[in-house]
């Protein structure tokens, strides 16, 4: 199939790269030109794992990049995949995305051909129908549920390992109106149902019930990891170990295992903004929704219980705190909602001298804290260190035993459980 993307950030590069991978003709419209550029010259314009190399084998053949929207006219299906941010009171900010579903009807127009347009991105329901369908048809003239199919396909992608959960998910969700548009989004797929022997369940449902799926799935996860963050907190203050209560708790099926690690709390580009969403939407139709406000309760003081348990063995004041992982979790250079920020404000605001370590992310957090040191590694940031706060749990720092072994005060706050327990260091795993 010939499929256009309207964006490039982490959804639109990764969903451009597997479609080529799929044997689509795709291309990828943006207004960036640097991003443009990357693309084209086989380079991803992100840190993601295995981009790299789908886009380096893609990039200028099956997979094009360009600013020019008339591209879309060579397709069959476009998917807008823009950025739907929250503003300061938890609305979704559709600005960017109604300004691509202006500008793609606008070029439609110039075709007679049926045309399908596929939300990819996460907006609150009713907005597919209500507010995106209306503009492209308004600006392209054509007529919906004829020569102008909309559809809603949500993405379920984690940072870190958006490429494999995209060739391999646990499920396609269509939201459709018409059974056109939901046979071209089954020959989309197609591909990869046959390699993986058409056993990915499809769930074929209306555009609202899609839009609303992508939120209720993220509401779970991020509930689940508050609660399980609110147990860890109880079974601290018994001195009890939550690590293995989650194993035994996990084996439950009607629980589960993932998403059972206590800790720091969540962060990154989803579970913030699209609880805040779902959150605001429920309020503004009538309807207080207690347990998300909670969940997002339990997640802002993490960080802070981390810093207290510091706090705890030693004054901070004065002292020089490495902290390990500044992604808002491992596999990915994003920064957005990290829990390494509330963290490091908390060090600053205490008197301490940070030297922060993180493999890919370092860049970007010295856009936010450009002040504090930044190490070259784990070991280096904790040669001259007093104490230690771990907030991404990046394979590596698993490692570490002679440099943590080696601070002049082996005080080590865990907010990952990713360090194994060591004999004769003053250890605390956050057994939350």
């Amino acid at each position: 199939m010939r499929v256009s993307i309207i964006g490039s950030g982490y959804v639109g590069t990764t969903l451009a790269a597997c479609l080529a991978e799929f044997g689509h003709e795709v291309v990828n419209v943006d207004i960036d030109e640097s991003i443009i550029s990357q693309i084209e010259a086989g380079d991803a314009p992100i840190h993601e794992p295995g981009l790299d190399e789908l886009i380096a084998e893609h990039g200028g053949n099956r997979l094009r990049a360009t600013t020019d929207y008339e591209r879309v006219l060579e397709t069959d299906v476009t998917f807008l995949a823009l950025p739907t941010p929250s503003d300061e009171d938890g609305h979704i900010n559709t600005g960017i995305i109604e300004a691509g579903a202006r500008t793609l009807g606008e070029t439609l127009a110039e075709t007679d051909e049926t045309h399908l347009v596929v939300t990819k991105s996460t907006v609150v329901p009713g907005t597919t129908e209500d507010v995106l369908a209306p503009i492209v048809a308004d600006a392209s003239g054509k007529t919906l549920g004829e020569d102008l199919l909309i559809g809603m396909n949500p993405e379920f992608l984690r940072e870190g390992s958006a490429v494999s959960d995209l060739q391999d998910p646990d499920k396609l969700v269509f939201g459709v109106n018409e059974g056109e548009a939901a046979s071209l989004l089954h020959e989309l797929y197609a591909p990869l149902q046959e390699e993986n022997d058409s056993e990915i369940p499809v769930v074929e449902t209306g555009i609202r019930e899609a839009e609303m799926i992508k939120y209720a799935n993220n509401a779970f996860l991020a509930s689940k990891i508050s609660l399980v963050n609110e147990l860890g907190n109880i079974c601290k203050e018994f001195g009890v170990d939550a690590y293995e209560v989650a194993d035994a708790i996990g084996l439950d099926d009607r629980i589960g295992e993932r998403f059972l690690r206590s800790g720091v709390g969540w962060g990154g580009s989803c579970f913030p903004k699209d609880t805040a969403a779902i959150i605001t939407a429920a309020q503004e139709v009538g309807y207080d929704p207690q347990l998300l406000e909670a969940a997002v309760g339990v997640n802002e003081k993490q960080p802070e219980r981390l810093l207290s348990l510091l706090d705890d063995r030693t004054d901070v004041d004065g002292t020089q705190i490495a902290v390990l992982g500044l992604s808002f979790k491992p596999g990915t250079d994003d920064i957005r909602h990290s829990r390494a920020i509330p963290v490091i404000e908390g060090l600053l605001e205490r008197g301490a001298t940070v030297v922060a370590y993180d493999p890919v992310a370092a860049e970007n957090m010295q856009e936010r804290f450009p002040d504090i040191e930044y190490a070259d590694s784990a070991s280096d940031a904790l040669s001259d260190a007093d104490g230690a706060v771990v907030v991404t749990d990046w394979d590596e720092f698993a490692a570490l035993d002679d440099e943590v072994e080696a601070m002049k005060n082996p005080i080590v706050v865990d907010g990952r459980r990713v360090i194994t327990r060591r004999e004769g260091i003053e250890y605390d795993g956050l057994t939350w």
